[in-house]
């Protein structure tokens, strides 16, 4: 079956950015360590896109291994804020445009502060959402500059 091209893949095409994708039926009722698994990837390369809300309303995305949890703490702190929670997932597709499970740090309605765990660095390459669940990219870590600001921090549990 022929993948339809998600918006992330337009997106990553448009800056000329090489890119791998990979799709996986069913996807829907699996966790993202089962998908990379299933897909044969290393969990620790497989990385899950977070959203959160700072206590001064401002949204923070946080990318990090699917197996991971993010320390709210180190999170707050590496974006400066007092205090953040896990957006509630009603809030996610307004947001962001993107449905849980699908969720991508490309192609949001608008631009966030994005936080990649430090472990990305252990990797020249790293898979995440193509913006539809069970759609998947591999993306080198130098070409991410081109397509979202980031940093690399710890924040994980």
């Amino acid at each position: 079956m022929a993948m339809e091209k998600t918006n992330v893949c337009r997106l990553l095409e448009q800056k000329k950015v090489k890119y791998e994708e990979v799709y996986l039926e069913g996807a829907e009722v699996l966790t993202g360590e089962e998908i990379a698994e299933k897909l044969g990837e290393n969990p620790a390369q497989a990385f899950k896109t977070l959203v959160t809300e700072g206590k001064t309303k401002n949204h923070y995305v946080f990318v990090i291994p699917v197996a991971a949890n993010l320390d709210l703490k180190k999170a707050a702190k590496a974006v400066g804020e007092k205090s953040i929670d896990m957006l509630k997932q009603k809030d996610l597709l307004p947001l962001t445009g993107y449905v849980h499970g699908g969720c991508s740090p490309i192609g949001m309605k608008k631009q966030f502060v994005t936080v990649i765990d430090a472990s990305a660095q252990n990797f020249d390459k790293i898979y995440f959402s193509a913006g539809k669940i069970g759609h998947q990219v591999l993306v080198a870590l130098e070409d991410l500059p081109k397509m979202f600001r980031h940093t690399f921090v710890d924040v994980l549990v």
